[in-house]
């Protein structure tokens, strides 16, 4: 059986990743689970290079296939802003409400609402690294509304929906979202591997 480390702090990250998963010739593995502890580096300016980045930092300290993940809301009137800087836009770190609050301002008397979440995958085999993308269209709500998901989840609603992402079920959620998207791709090139 394949092991694959999953290359992020974020608990609900991991239960999104594993809720797509469905790959039972694969097992995913947490940071805490392959002894890793502390923050992981994120130094780059894109998605794709700081999910690269943390893939592989865990491969070197494990010796496993490992998976980064870097996802990223993108807005068009802020030009394409907060982007790469999502988990630390107001300044600190994982601070969802600070980050949410500081859109929500900066978007106040503005009508071109449109957004996109992006995630990016980066599978680090020692040998090769392999990138999944996965992208989803929305827009930006003046106002939160719902308590479930995560980060930017309660003011992002997505084309073709009337509810953020935190007022739907994580199942629904999980069906459509750009991780979920990215996670999907993965698991084709796995099962073709």
């Amino acid at each position: 059986m394949m092991e694959l480390v999953l290359a992020t702090n974020n608990p609900k990250k991991v239960t999104e990743i594993r809720a797509r998963w469905g790959n039972d010739a694969v097992r995913l593995f947490t940071l805490q689970e392959a002894g890793i502890t502390g923050e992981l580096p994120e130094t780059h300016e894109t998605l794709r290079e700081n999910a690269l980045e943390k893939a592989q930092y865990v491969y070197e300290r494990t010796g496993k296939w490992s998976l980064g993940d870097d996802s990223g809301l993108e807005i068009e009137a802020l030009d394409g802003r907060p982007g790469v800087y999502s988990a630390r836009y107001a300044g600190e770190h994982g601070n969802a409400e600070a980050n949410m609050q500081k859109v929500l301002s900066e978007m106040e008397g503005v009508s071109n609402r449109r957004a996109s979440f992006k995630t990016v995958l980066a599978l680090e085999t020692g040998d090769v690294s392999y990138f999944f993308e996965g992208e989803i269209q929305g827009m930006i709500i003046p106002e939160k509304r719902g308590t479930g998901g995560f980060g930017y989840d309660p003011i992002f609603v997505p084309d073709g929906y009337t509810q953020t992402f935190a007022e739907m079920d994580p199942e629904e959620k999980n069906a459509i979202s750009h991780r979920s998207l990215a996670v999907d791709k993965l698991l084709e090139f796995l099962k073709n591997s």
